[in-house]
């Protein structure tokens, strides 16, 4: 059976309705069954409701996402209080260490990424997979730089992923293989994603499972626990009201 692949980064225009509308109903076209829209944490149920519909509408399963971008590690919690419950998935941008140390140990972080452009950004040694494999984080991996860059930046580029993909490996730390796109030029199929990574030292399983069973995973596990019926780790309610 054909696996339902999810692209849980698109970063559609939210105010461009119609360029949000190319890029979600490009997804179905290229096979991906459920798609991570991202939105700012202050993002009006209006606007969210009305790109919703859109991805229903093309037959996709649509997942709430929020990008933090803290400036420190203080900022990261305050900012995680507020959302946590708002979103289906909370990733969090990485711009210096502390931020990633800080994210990586914290259980209401699903995913860590890094600078889509500059190596020098990026912040996943040992310590940060150590914490993010103690507390189920995934390391998010956006696609699209790797279409759009060329020369020496790609090849940088690359070899840092390598180097990521090989730690995230050794210690547990689920990857996800995302676009990060914001336009259709952007987007690939499924099947390309999974012949491009052979790049980064992912072969075909580990590729396919980083772009379907991971993200789905997480995804499964947050809207549990943001049902009515999650209680605490662990704990859900079975029967209420007249139920009982």
């Amino acid at each position: 059976m054909k696996r339902p692949f999810i692209d849980l980064h698109l970063c559609p225009p939210i105010d461009q309705i119609d360029k949000a509308k190319s890029l979600i109903e490009k997804s179905a076209e290229l096979g991906y069954s459920a798609v991570g829209l991202t939105f700012h944490a202050d993002a009006g149920r209006e606007n969210i409701e009305q790109i919703k519909k859109i991805c229903k509408d093309a037959g996709l399963d649509p997942i709430l996402r929020s990008d933090l971008s803290p400036k420190n590690a203080r900022d990261l919690l305050n900012t995680l209080r507020k959302v946590r419950r708002a979103f289906e998935v909370i990733a969090v941008y990485c711009s210096s260490r502390e931020i990633a140390i800080q994210a990586a140990k914290d259980q209401r972080v699903d995913l860590l990424f890094f600078s889509q452009s500059d190596p020098k950004k990026h912040f996943f040694s040992t310590s940060e997979a150590k914490l993010a494999s103690e507390k189920n984080a995934a390391l998010e991996i956006n696609l699209a730089p790797l279409i759009y860059l060329e020369g020496y930046s790609r090849i940088r580029l690359l070899n840092v992923l390598r180097r990521e993909t090989l730690i995230a490996a050794k210690f547990g730390v689920p990857i996800i293989l995302s676009s990060g796109a914001s336009s259709p030029q952007m987007l690939r199929k499924p099947e390309d994603y999974v012949f491009l990574t052979y790049l980064i030292g992912l072969d075909a399983h580990a590729a396919e499972q980083a772009i379907s069973d991971n993200p789905r995973k997480i995804v499964e596990r947050n809207r549990r626990k943001l049902s009515q019926n999650y209680m605490c780790p662990g704990v859900y309610l079975v029967k209420r009201g007249e139920d009982c």
